[in-house]
């Protein structure tokens, strides 16, 4: 079983917003940046919640709603706060059966509760190809069909 750490493939270097941001400056970033959502972390990078594209869009709604054109508010006005994270210590194989269960395409790697990275979907398919399989034991009847280890 391969113990390849999530950090090996995470991005580490991630737009994040802060709960007081003003959401229509957070979605400007998002469109700028051509992200689909953020991480939102405090002044100690805790993590506290998601920023999405689909939180952003709630904006529209929430305006007429309360009698606004478009509503205003801050990112904690939004975000999700019931954020699933991977910590740091999972294996790549750890999350591949996560990504296998569940409906999100990145997850917020923490550590200690302290924002350290994000990993995706495509960040798995990038491990996948670059990790080799390793054989400790070859069965009998592999004998000729050996896999090949191209990485020696």
């Amino acid at each position: 079983m391969d113990k390849t750490p999530v950090t090996k493939f995470m991005a580490t270097d991630l737009i994040t917003f802060h709960p007081s941001t003003d959401i229509k400056e957070a979605i400007a970033i998002i469109l700028k940046h051509r992200i689909s959502g953020a991480p939102v972390v405090d002044k100690q990078k805790n993590l506290v919640g998601m920023l999405s594209e689909s939180d952003c869009i709630r904006t529209i709604i929430d305006g007429p709603y309360n009698n606004h054109p478009s509503a205003g508010g801050t990112v904690a006005d939004f975000m999700s706060k019931n954020v699933v994270t991977i910590d740091s210590s999972k294996t790549i194989l750890d999350l591949a059966y996560e990504f296998t269960n569940s409906p999100y395409r990145r997850f917020p790697v923490v550590e200690k509760g302290r924002l350290v990275g994000q990993i995706s979907r495509s960040d798995i398919l990038r491990a996948i190809v670059k990790m080799r399989p390793k054989v400790d034991h070859a069965p009998s009847s592999w004998k000729g069909r050996m896999p090949q280890d191209k990485s020696a």
